[in-house]
């Protein structure tokens, strides 16, 4: 039987985002900051090839997404994008909405958590992005705008119609989607999308400080988890219950769960390898 191919995160040569790897945290850096780092075509097509080959990549065990010069994301580029997307018949839109929507799925299929460092614009796929992200660090002065109805565009992008109102509550989620207002940093970490509020200035190193710390807990088991958040939505209770017996007993196979054992017997803090 022939395995699945793994490969390294210096393997990765991504030609539209920056790739950064320190010990098992990789960063990637949307860097097209005279424009307020806006996708193409590309990015959008590189990003999500990129989140489903982590799957497959054994020595990175988190990531950090945000953006150079100090904004996010402003979403998809104008000229580049929305231009292009006015002259295109409905196959050809297709394929960029499913393109789009492919994005977020790989983010979520992604095995490694991903905290989103969000510091000034975040809007649009931009938002979709941060939204698609496990945790999201940002700054009083960032903005997340989920701005589809301000360009003729429902709120239903990239699964915002499904995912925000888990994230931050029905109601709220309906005002911004249907307003297209931008998320202050206030109501971002009062409604639960904001994990924590940066100085300006520290936001990616505290995320990936937060990065390193999940890097080096037992990862199998934190990819479970993430699995099993995404998994249970549609879920009854009863079915996630027992779903969540088998996840665990499959995580007490683990050497990482032995590990804790021993350290604990030794009063020791256990170092986790993962495995």
């Amino acid at each position: 039987m022939t395995g699945i191919a793994r490969t390294k995160a210096a393997d990765f040569k991504p030609e539209h985002f920056d790739w950064r790897v320190d010990g098992k945290v990789a960063t990637i850096t949307i860097n097209r900051p005279d424009r307020k780092n806006p996708l193409t075509f590309g990015s959008y097509d590189e990003l999500g090839r990129t989140f489903r080959a982590l799957a497959h990549v054994d020595d990175v065990k988190s990531l950090v997404i945000t953006g150079a010069g100090g904004n996010f994301c402003s979403g998809g580029d104008v000229h580049e994008i929305i231009a292009p997307l006015t002259e295109m018949a409905m196959p050809e839109l297709l394929d960029f909405t499913r393109m789009t929507g492919e994005l977020v799925k790989a983010m979520r299929a992604c095995p490694q958590p991903i905290v989103a460092a969000i510091e000034g614009i975040c809007a649009g796929a931009g938002a979709a992005i941060a939204m698609g992200s496990d945790l999201r660090f940002g700054t009083a002065d960032s903005t997340v705008a989920f701005l589809f109805t301000r360009v003729g565009l429902a709120g239903c992008d990239m699964g915002a119609c499904a995912m925000l109102p888990r994230i931050i509550g029905q109601g709220r989620a309906a005002e911004l989607l249907y307003s297209g207002r931008a998320m202050t940093s206030d109501e971002a970490l009062a409604w639960g999308f904001y994990n924590r509020i940066c100085e300006a200035g520290e936001t990616l190193g505290e995320a990936q400080t937060q990065a390193k710390r999940l890097a080096d807990g037992p990862s199998f088991a934190h990819a479970m988890t993430k699995h099993m958040m995404h998994r249970e939505w549609s879920m009854t209770i009863d079915d996630a219950i027992d779903a969540e017996a088998d996840a665990q007993a499959i995580c007490m196979q683990t050497r990482d769960f032995r590990r804790a054992y021993d350290a604990f017997a030794a009063k020791k803090r256990p170092v986790f390898q993962g495995d």
